[in-house]
């Protein structure tokens, strides 16, 4: 059969579909850290980078609190793309291997993440005792439960590394940041990210306990996109098009801050002065990279709590293959 060469000028001229409209369910989560995600919904990213390949596709992206939920979500059919913190990743890759075999995409960034409190006796993470709450995302399996559970292993040993977890409570990060500074809630401590750390230590009377960086030893991967085999294997474009488009929304964010700072108040909206919102995304400890950093010593530590009942040997075995070119640990 000869080809419609009429319609094929269409297409190539955009009046025409080229396939099947099809939308991409993307979920994030709240604050800067999930900015890479933030841009290519603004710029339309993914729907440029779609019509490259051919595709018609039209990108939804959903805001969850926590990435348990998102999980559940991915799980149940809903999404496309996962993303959140390296905690969540891990935790339903080691859950999938013998049925959706959910792999991780790329990293959103490297970034850290601090323990904030309002209490002037808590001078260090041992000070904490029964009367204080720490307000994180989720329980037990978000990236700073599990940095905490890290924490609590280096000072008392792996036998104590649940010794704070009696202490969260699950919150998302903005009504967090609203109950530890209105110091009338029995929420006095928040472990959290930018631009809530930063913006909380402003008042005098919050200080810093904890930092991830101190507890990896380093810069890690804070974020990631994460999505199942079937959908790796069975939509190449549609997926190829997403890694696309995530390379351009990191390459925007690193060449121009400010604009940045722009498109990520016209979406998550917030007080923050436009100025103060480039200054955090400039910063030199947040690295905006496709990269992963220091995911295997997550990975180690969740399996010998038994959080992962799976210890992986090597970083690409969490990661598609696409990402492996470009070195990561």
């Amino acid at each position: 059969m000869r080809p419609n060469l009429a319609a094929l000028a269409l297409i190539a001229a955009g009046l025409l579909p080229s396939a099947k409209a099809e939308t991409i369910h993307i979920a994030k989560q709240y604050g800067i850290s999930y900015l890479p995600l933030i841009v290519m919904q603004e710029e339309k990213l993914l729907e440029a980078e779609g019509k490259a390949r051919g595709l018609d596709l039209t990108a939804e992206f959903l805001t969850i609190s926590n990435g348990a939920t998102i999980n559940d979500a991915l799980i149940s059919g809903n999404l496309e793309f996962a993303s959140g913190g390296v905690g969540p990743m891990l935790t339903i890759w080691g859950k999938t291997r013998s049925n959706l075999k959910v792999r991780g995409v790329a990293a959103l960034n490297a970034m850290p993440i601090w323990l904030n409190t309002s209490n002037p006796n808590v001078k260090a993470l041992h000070d904490f005792g029964p009367g204080d709450k720490i307000a994180l995302p989720a329980v037990k399996v978000t990236i700073q439960a599990v940095v905490l559970e890290m924490a609590a292993t280096q000072e008392f040993g792996l036998k104590a590394f649940d010794r704070y977890d009696a202490l969260t409570v699950s919150l998302g990060h903005p009504d967090a940041q609203t109950a530890l500074m209105s110091f009338k809630s029995e929420i006095n401590a928040h472990f959290t990210s930018a631009p809530f750390m930063y913006e909380e230590l402003t008042d005098p009377r919050i200080h810093r306990v904890l930092d991830s960086y101190q507890v990896l030893g380093g810069p890690h991967t804070f974020n990631a996109v994460w999505a199942t085999t079937a959908f790796h294997d069975s939509h190449p474009k549609e997926y190829a098009a997403f890694l696309a488009a995530l390379d351009r929304a990191q390459k925007l964010i690193k060449a121009d801050p400010h604009h940045a700072a722009e498109l990520y108040l016209h979406n998550e909206g917030g007080k923050i002065p436009l100025e103060r919102v480039a200054e955090i995304i400039a910063k030199p400890e947040n690295e905006w990279t496709m990269q992963p950093k220091q995911v295997m010593k997550f990975a180690h530590f969740m399996h010998e709590t038994g959080a992962v009942s799976t210890d992986p040997t090597d970083w690409k075995e969490l990661f598609f293959p696409e990402i492996h070119q470009g070195g990561g640990n």
